[in-house]
């Protein structure tokens, strides 16, 4: 038997407690949960706020008073709420992690609390060295008030007070600064932080005499006027976020339990740039850095709002990502997009202020939400050869709708296209080649097409054959000349007659190209691999403009030698007025084609007659 109960004793061994460092978990509250220290304040406001939602669970007629009083390093915070017997502060305001919010039957009224982390004093010690805590139950109406007093070290005392020491139900917390922590409890500080975090409870807050509470919501407040709305929010938007808005949309979705504003800012931003926006939970602020509120496409406004259905994270400073956040979000979403319809609809001219600063969130949204882009079709700006035009009134100009898909195309042959009739599209900017090809989804019958070297060659004159075959010598040179660049030579006419040679290509004939330079310094067995793809895909093309003097100057010449080389410095000429970036190739012809010419120009000058000219 004592065998037995030696190995079950050996086999249950005996459980221990955890020992918790509380400067070391202080130091992992400021530097890591905690974005600054001026959360403890959020913190004592919101166990001040909870305290009286409590209470009036209970008692619906009890009073909902918070105070604080700042002073030399120190800082009393006082409140109405549902108050401790000496028996929850052992187990509450001793124990980290427990909340009171989990107990004594009050669980049921849990939803219309701040706090559920049960963290709360804790987060004091940021800015304080001492806690102490003097609070009467609301509960118990005939137990003494009892008094808490913890040191940053983990050391704590609690004892019994005088019904004197605290004559009404409550609690009132005593703060004594830390060595380097002063500033924070100045009552400059505590007021402006009770205004930022508290300016929407639902009690009366103040700072000494200074009210912190400012309700209803300016988005909630009656106006006699819509103008007069607009102006007040223009003003509450200055305050709080530094512009004067746009425009201002209601957020208002009952099912969410959402109440706000968003603002439309005044001038561009980038879609990348994450939006950061104010959300309050049940009127506490619980972040101004909210950055996934709202779908990435709106990035153009700026939101505040109160909620009292997302989920903070346990420091309470960002969102909970789940399935009610994605739910808000999109509800979100729809009142910007109503937004937009609506303006669409009735005000023209807000809208089109709108789009000339915010054009690109609009198209963002729109290449995913076909009933938007059905609706801006008529109002969104593109660039074109015919001007700035919405797709709409472009489409009703044109039977085909080309476009480019890089702002260097469009550059290279817009002026050519346009002078001969030929309408284009640049689908260069950000979304504009995916909405283009989305437009006969919104308006069928639309024919779209990719603007390409053939289709331009096409819209080109040719040339009389009987000149075009007097000139077979000159383009047989230049056509040698280019060959080993890829490169085909055509002879067209067209105008403007400015221009003396285009070159075009497209996607096909750019990955031909840096196929076979990549064949070319590849070693034997990759080189073999990058040939066998080799195919027969279309080569960019020397357009040679036979109306353009200059081309009719060299298409003179007799020399083939100095055909070729002011082939190469067409060539060039070409390649740079396309905006393109110049392979080693490219720059090689170029500087040899310069050579060359400075070259002819030297022999010809020791050729010529005495008086120096030709």
């Amino acid at each position: 038997m004592d065998s037995q109960t030696s190995q079950a004793s050996q086999a249950s061994p005996s459980p221990h407690t955890f020992q918790v460092d509380l400067r070391g978990l202080v130091d992992l509250l400021s530097h890591h949960l905690y974005s600054s220290p001026k959360v403890y304040l959020r913190e004592l406001l919101q166990n001040a706020v909870d305290a009286i939602t409590a209470r009036r669970a209970e008692e619906p007629g009890a009073p909902a008073r918070v105070r604080l009083y700042a002073g030399e390093g120190t800082l009393r915070v006082e409140d109405s709420g549902v108050g401790l017997t000496e028996s929850d502060v052992h187990n509450l305001l001793a124990t980290i992690g427990r909340s009171s919010k989990r107990t004594d039957g009050l669980h049921e009224a849990r939803s219309e609390f701040l706090g559920q982390f049960g963290i709360g004093l804790l987060a004091c010690f940021v800015v304080a060295e001492r806690i102490r805590v003097v609070s009467r139950s609301a509960r118990t109406p005939d137990a003494r008030p009892v008094e808490w007093t913890a040191a940053d070290d983990g050391s704590y005392t609690v004892r019994t007070l005088p019904d004197a020491a605290r004559p009404e139900p409550g609690t009132t917390v005593y703060l004594e600064a830390r060595a380097g922590a002063g500033e924070w409890l100045t009552e400059e500080r505590v007021l402006a932080l009770a205004r930022d975090f508290g300016s929407l409870l639902p009690y009366d807050v103040r700072v000494g005499d200074e009210e912190v509470t400012d309700l209803p919501a300016p988005w909630d407040r009656p106006y006699p006027s819509p103008a007069t709305r607009r102006v007040a929010l223009a003003r509450h938007c200055q305050k709080l976020f530094g512009f004067t808005p746009l425009d201002s949309i209601e957020l208002n979705v009952p099912l969410a339990g959402i109440r706000g504003v968003a603002y439309v800012l005044p001038s561009a931003v980038s879609p990348t740039q994450r939006a950061r926006h104010r959300v309050h939970l049940k009127g506490m602020l619980l972040t101004e850095r909210a950055e996934q509120l709202l779908p990435d496409w709106a990035f153009f406004v700026r939101c505040v709002l109160d909620t009292d259905s997302l989920r903070p994270t346990a420091s309470r400073e960002s969102l909970y990502e789940d399935e009610t956040l994605a739910a808000v979000r999109d509800a979100l979403g729809e009142r910007i997009r109503s937004w937009l319809t609506a303006l669409a609809a009735g005000d023209p001219e807000r809208l089109a202020a709108f789009l000339a600063v915010h054009h690109l969130g609009v198209k963002s949204l729109a290449r995913h939400d076909r009933e938007m882009l059905r609706t801006m079709l008529p109002w969104l700006p593109f660039e074109t050869t015919d001007g700035q035009l919405s797709l709409e009134e472009f489409a009703l100009r044109h039977p085909v709708v080309h476009f480019t898909r890089t702002v260097e195309e469009y550059r290279q042959v817009a002026p050519i296209a346009s002078a001969q009739g030929v309408g284009v599209v640049n689908g260069g900017y950000t979304y504009d080649s995916e909405l283009v090809e989305a437009l006969p989804s919104v308006r069928p019958g639309t024919v779209v097409a990719e603007l390409d070297a053939d289709t331009v060659t096409a819209h080109l004159d040719a040339v009389d054959p009987a000149e075009e075959l007097a000139l077979a010598g000159f383009l047989a040179a230049a056509r040698a000349t280019l060959d080993p660049l890829g490169c085909d030579v055509v002879l067209r006419a067209f105008h403007p007659l400015s221009v003396p040679a285009l070159h075009l290509d497209d996607r096909a004939a750019r990955h031909e190209q840096a196929r076979a330079a990549a064949e070319e310094e590849a070693d034997d067995l990759w080189a073999g691999i990058l040939g066998s793809l080799r195919g027969s895909a279309p080569r960019a093309r020397l357009v040679l403009n036979h109306l353009n003097p200059l081309i009719r100057k060299v298409s003179s010449l007799n020399d083939p030698e100095l055909v070729g080389t002011a082939t190469e410095s067409l060539y060039g000429q070409a390649l740079l007025m396309a905006q393109r970036p110049l392979r080693p190739a490219d720059s090689a012809l170029l500087n040899r084609a310069f050579i060359g010419l400075l070259e002819w120009a030297t022999h010809s000058d020791s050729d010529s007659p005495g008086d120096g000219h030709r």
